[in-house]
This record gives C-alpha cells, structure tokens and sequence, in this order.
C-alpha cells in the first residue's frame, strides 16, 4: 500500500471523526493561524528578520494537512505515534511535534457556547442546547493513560471495562459548528 493511500485511509471519518467537507472547512480555517506562529516560531528562532522569500527552504516532509489529520487520529482514537510515523512515512519525533503544534489550533477557534458560560455536567449542556434550540451531538472515547501509583484515591475508576487496561473516558459534545472546548467532560478522578 502506498503512502498515498495510508493519507487518504486516515482522513475518512471514522480516523478524524469529521466528513470530508467539515474537514475542509477545518483546514482552510486553521491554515493561517498555523502559518502565522510557523513564521513566529522562527523569527525567534532566527532572532532577525527574514533573509530569503517565504517559501524557500528545504520543505517539509509533511504538510499541513497531514498534521491535522494526524493530530485528530491522535485525539479521537490515541492511536500510537510509532504507528502514524510508520503510516506517513516520517519518524516520531515528527508525528510528537506536528500533535504539539497542531493540537491548541482548534481549542483557540472557539465554542458554541456564548462567553462565560462554562458547562460542568451532561445536564447543564442538555439545558443549554434546549434553551438555545440546538441539537447536540456526542463522541466518547477512550485514551490508554499509564496506571495511576498506588495508594491514590479512586484509582478504579481509571480501569476500562471495555479495553481492560488504564483509561480516562472522555466525552465530547458539539452542535453543527463542531465540536465545543468548554463542553468536554472526563470520568474518573484528576
């Protein structure tokens, strides 16, 4: 299978969790704000202004597509950055860096909910979406943590039934704009 394809396999729906239109949309939204702190990142690391056009340079082995799709791979079904380094062909320190970079972009584009509404339960999100006519729509999902040192209270809680190893369930709730920062909910204690 070529490399080509892995691409294409990991940007279906049931990898990024998004249709090929929302990711899309997701994209063109995200690209200049990822370009602008790549430019920043280095002009620090430079300290000086520019000395050759935008654009020149060795290019990178993955675009940014591919890190967002990597990075929604990573936080809808923590799939282990040695296999995604494996799937794109890139070593995973690459996969580790574009997640870092990738991952506060979609937390800073907002939520659904209006400013200093902060939602703690499924309850308060039901009765906002009922008060502002919106259909909700959840996710779930697991992701392996390492097993918490004895003697912490509500140790237990981090089991999962289901995976039979260490896990905190995570549940997302989102309306028709996408998914929400403010309304993400884990089970088990902090």
């Amino acid at each position: 299978m070529s490399i080509k394809a892995i691409r294409a396999a990991f940007a279906q729906c049931a990898f990024t969790g998004l249709s090929r239109n929302h990711l899309g949309l997701l994209l063109t939204e995200l690209q200049p704000a990822w370009t602008a702190a790549r430019e920043d990142r280095l002009h620090e690391r430079r300290a000086r202004a520019r000395i050759r056009k935008p654009g020149a340079g060795r290019r990178p082995r993955s675009t940014f597509t591919d890190r967002v799709v990597i990075t929604l791979a990573h936080l809808r079904l923590a799939i282990p950055h040695a296999a995604r380094a494996v799937a794109y062909g890139v070593d995973r320190a690459t996969v580790t860096r574009a997640v870092t970079q990738i991952r506060p972009l979609p937390a800073r584009r907002g939520s659904a909910t209006p400013a200093g509404v902060r939602l703690h339960t499924l309850a308060d999100m039901f009765a906002y979406a009922t008060a502002e006519g919106v259909t909700p729509r959840m996710d779930a999902t697991e992701i392996r943590v390492r097993r918490p040192r004895q003697g912490r209270p509500g140790r237990k809680a981090f089991v999962s039934g289901k995976l039979k190893q260490n896990t905190i369930k995570t549940t997302v709730a989102a309306d028709h704009h996408g998914p929400c920062p403010r309304s993400r909910w884990q089970r088990g204690p902090r």
